[in-house]
Parts: C-alpha cells; structure tokens; sequence
C-alpha cells in the first residue's frame, strides 16, 4: 500500500444531513461545498460520500437507480465536479460509496429483467421459481432487513433475491455481461476525478451455486451460502486487474462477518482485491446474534476486539478505524457516558481508538461528540430497518412497545442519520426549513460554532489528534504492542519504532483507576503530548480518573 493511503484521514459525509444550501430540508453538494473550509481546518485528507446517485431513496441512495447520475435533491453531475475540483485544490480526496451487490428496482436494469427476461444463466438477477408450485420462496433464506429475502413477482412467475430490502434487488455477478457493466460505472467516476471507493456489503456478492437451503439463524438464515461466497476472491481480483491496477485509489470494502483470517484474503498486501476492510466485530460487542438483542456494554470486549485486529492483521493487512458510520449508533451514547463524563468520554474514545494502527475513518458529528437521538415516537424514524423491526418485535415476537423502542433508541440507524448541528440557530443551522428528519434536540449545546471556540472543546480534541498522526510517523507505522490485556477498564498500549515510542493510556471506566507501569518504561525520560484532562508526567504508579486519557513519547520525533 502506498504511504499517502496510509497517511489518510477520512471523513465520511452522509449528504442527505450534512447542510442544506438551497432550504429544501435535505443537505446537498452545494452545501458539502459550502462547508470545505470546516474540513480543511479539521485536517482531514479525504471525504467519504454515502451514496448520492440517482435513487427511490427507499433505504437513503443504497438502492440506487442510475449509477452515472447524480439524485436532484443533491444537485447534478455539474455541481459533483465542481465539488471534487474544489476539494482538490483543497489538498482533500474524495471517496465515493459503490453499491455493486444490489441496485434499486427502479433500475432499467431490472425492469428489462422483469418484462423481457433471457434465460436465468444470462439474467442480471438471481430469478428462481419457488416450491411447491411456486407457492413458497425458492429457499428460506432471509433478508438483513428482516423477513423473507425472496419476492414473488408475476409477471415472471417467479421470486427474485434481495438479501435487504424488497427493492433492493441482488445483482447476478456470475453473469459477466454484469460485472463488466459495473467496471465501466467505476471508470466513468475514475475519469470525473474519484480517488476511492468504498464498496457496500462486497463480501456478499458472490453466492452458492444452486441458492440450496440454509440452516436456521436467529440473525440471518442462509449466510453460509453468500458470506464471503465461493468466487468472491476471484471476482475481486478480477475487478482489480481490470479496473484499479496501476491507479492511485483507495478501496475500502464493508465486509459483514469476517474474521481477522477472514479479512486478510482481501487486503493482504498481495491479494490485489482491496486495501483494507470495514469489520464489525467490535459493533457486535454489545449484542448477540443480532444487533437488536443488545446485552450491557463491557469495555473490556471492546478493547480485545480492537487488540485482536491490531495484532492479527498485522503485518500483512491494514485496518480501518471506526466506532461510528451512517449504520451505526453514536459512540459516545454507545460505548462513553453522556451524563456525567459526557466530553471526557468521547476524548477517550477517539484517544484509545485513532492512535492505532490504521486509517481513520471519522463520521461527520462524531468530531464534536453528536449523540443519539431518542426519540419517543415511531413517526418520528425514517430508517426502513429500523420500522421494519420494530413491525417483526411487536407482531411477530409479541415484544411490548417499551421495549421496541428501547432498542431502537439504543441501535437505530437514524441515531447517526439526524442533521449536523453546525450551531444553536433553528434546525442547528442545518437548514432554514424543516429538516428530512428532526434534529436532535441537544443542538443548543453540542454544534460547532460552540465548540470552536472552547480550545478544550471535542472538536479541537480531534484536531489535535489529527495534528499528531501528521506529527509523528510511528503513530503510521510503529509497531503495536498492548499491556494489561485483560484487564477490565485499562488501556495501555504502545506504538514504536528505531527512534521513537508513543504510549497510550486510558481509563474506560467509571471509578478511579491506580495501576503499575511495566519496569521497562522509564519515567524519566517522557513527554506527555495529549491528555483529555491535564497532562501529567508518567509515573511507576499511576492513577486515571474515569475516563481519563495521557499520551506520552519517548525518543527522538
């Protein structure tokens, strides 16, 4: 991998929340641009865009209707490289979401497939007739959203796969007339000036030949078949040979259910397939078996989860670093405390995670500590998963609304998905007309314009973290070595290299924390560099506060 994709700091935008520059109640690319000097100043090297093409929108731009064509609530082509040029002589990249395992049924693609089918070899869709005179769905496999991942449709009388929403139809990558229309949808965005992508749900683009039953799962029945399937390596170093070879692009691939072994047949250094991976174990440390059967948080899962895949993909592959997407809740309600360490905690957060090895990846609000949202009404979400599991809870597993609604303001999607509170204006400066979806309603105290000017606010915490992984190559690429792994609350880890040595320390708990640091560090010869509280020198016996943070050097810059 090359050094500028190590050096990556990435923000990722979800448009449809970022600003509204033309008072539509929905943010748009004139806004993103609008906006570039606040992503300059936070030292961030390259953008993340969720998807913008052309869309039904029935699950927010990933079913997608038009690859070549931008949504209007966004813009248009024209605005889109003007934005990229902008963001060029900015010295920021720019990443776009490529949703290749499914399109939307919109697309001419399917209505073609539906009304003009060719035989099911050269379909462009997994078309099946079901059992028992087609009364049933082919197999019983479900959908990520819930439900049956089959629909009927007459007018073929047969089913069509979507392992997510019914109108997220799943492409047919065995059908290479597919794959070969998708390489060229890439090179048409590589020519407008992309300098990445990042690829949706790519481990499941390959499925079992002859789709054969699955065994039951409480989470998702049939995954065996499709996760990380039988020609999926072969397929990615197919696209890689003939589309990203010999150009200078980052690719991220969101790969569900992967172990660390799992991971590194796609981003081994010399897979050719992807240069490093969105994993979700540590999503999962507060769940089992599915996200919305949520068991209380432990730290100290988190923090092996994190250890395992510095330490396992080391040195052959490279990780992505996340606590927060478009998918995922707010970390800082997640995994920190917002009633008592409110700011220390998402400091902490952002300490033990970005001083890893690997590239960030920071959510837009994430920087200045946004929160989920918890709403208490149903209407008030938008997300498809979440109103679809909120149907399953309450009518098929007799789940009491209170309960439902603890899970969904706890897990849902929208959590991350509510407007960027730029500051304490209506709808937090977001938009001078009533937003998509409501703005949290804490926007009077967490928004930039506050934040800005607190030197110790969030924001300019991640500054200076940002600041420090431009500072000091070994926080790129030292040597990982963690300390007191299986204790509950501590982290203590190390980067190295020949000249220099970072430690990080932290306290991810809730009581004052004292702790012996290892003979072989000498407490003389330190320097603290970060601290979420007041720095303080490195002592043989240390005491943290909850949720304190100290970052020290040894050596030589």
């Amino acid at each position: 991998m090359n050094d500028w994709k190590k050096n990556t700091i990435i923000y990722q935008i979800y448009p449809k929340s970022y600003f509204d520059s033309n008072h539509d109640g929905s943010g748009d690319l004139e806004g993103i641009i609008q906006k570039i000097p606040y992503l300059k100043s936070l030292g961030i090297t390259m953008v993340w865009l969720s998807p913008i093409y052309l869309s039904p929108m029935a699950d927010n731009g990933y079913d997608i209707s038009d690859y070549r064509a931008i949504h209007p609530m966004f813009g248009n082509l024209e605005i889109f490289k003007r934005l990229v040029k902008t963001l060029h002589e900015n010295e920021i990249k720019i990443m776009m979401d490529l949703v290749l395992n499914h399109s939307s049924d919109e697309h001419p693609w399917f209505k073609e497939s539906l009304n003009k089918p060719s035989s099911s070899e050269e379909d462009f869709y997994i078309w099946r007739k079901g059992q028992k005179n087609n009364r049933k769905p082919p197999n019983n496999w479900t959908s990520f959203f819930t439900g049956k991942a089959w629909t009927y449709k007459q007018e073929r009388d047969a089913y069509y796969l979507h392992l997510f929403g019914h109108k997220q139809p799943d492409l047919n990558w065995e059908n290479e007339r597919v794959r070969k229309e998708l390489y060229k949808i890439v090179e048409f965005w590589i020519d407008i000036g992309v300098d990445g992508f990042r690829m949706d749900v790519i481990n499941l683009i390959s499925k079992r030949k002859g789709l054969p039953k699955g065994k039951f799962s409480i989470a998702l029945t049939g995954k065996e078949h499709y996760m990380n399937g039988p020609k999926v390596h072969q397929y990615l170093k197919e696209f890689h040979q003939q589309v990203l070879a010999e150009k200078a692009l980052i690719t991220v691939g969101e790969t569900v259910f992967v172990s660390p072994e799992e991971a590194l047949k796609y981003c081994h250094k010399d897979a050719d397939e992807l240069d490093m991976v969105f994993h979700f174990d540590h999503m999962n440390v507060d769940s089992f078996n599915n996200k919305w059967f949520i068991r209380p948080f432990k730290p100290k899962k988190l923090k092996k989860v994190l250890y395992r895949w510095q330490e396992e993909l080391y040195p052959d592959g490279w990780n992505a670093l996340y606590f927060e997407n478009h998918d995922q809740p707010r970390s800082v309600s997640r995994f920190g405390n917002t009633k008592d360490y409110y700011e220390r905690s998402a400091k902490m957060l952002a300490t033990v995670l970005y001083l890893q090895r690997g590239t960030p990846y920071i959510y837009q609000g994430q920087e200045i500590g946004m929160q989920n949202v918890s709403f208490t009404d149903l209407a008030q979400y938008r997300d498809i998963e979440t109103l679809n599991v909120y149907d399953i809870g309450r009518n098929k597993l007799h789940f009491t609304h209170r309960r439902m609604m603890k899970k969904i303001r706890y897990m849902s999607r929208d959590n991350a998905r509510t407007p960027m509170q730029w500051n304490a204006q209506a709808n937090a400066g977001f938009s001078s007309t009533e937003p998509w979806i409501e703005v949290n309603p804490n926007y009077p105290n967490i928004n930039v314009e506050i934040q800005e000017s607190d030197p110790h606010s969030i924001l300019n915490y991640y500054r200076q973290l940002i600041a420090l992984r431009k500072q000091y190559n070994v926080i790129i690429e030292g040597d990982f070595k963690p300390y007191y792994v299986n204790h509950k609350a501590l982290y203590f880890y190390t980067r190295s290299d020949e000249q220099c040595t970072v430690i990080v320390i932290a306290n991810h708990g809730e009581k004052e924390l004292a702790f012996d640091v290892p003979n072989e560090f000498s407490t003389e010869h330190t320097t603290p560099i970060l601290s979420n509280m007041e720095k303080k020198p490195l002592q043989r016996t240390m005491k943290l506060a909850p949720y304190e943070a100290q970052v020290y050097t040894i050596g030589k810059v």
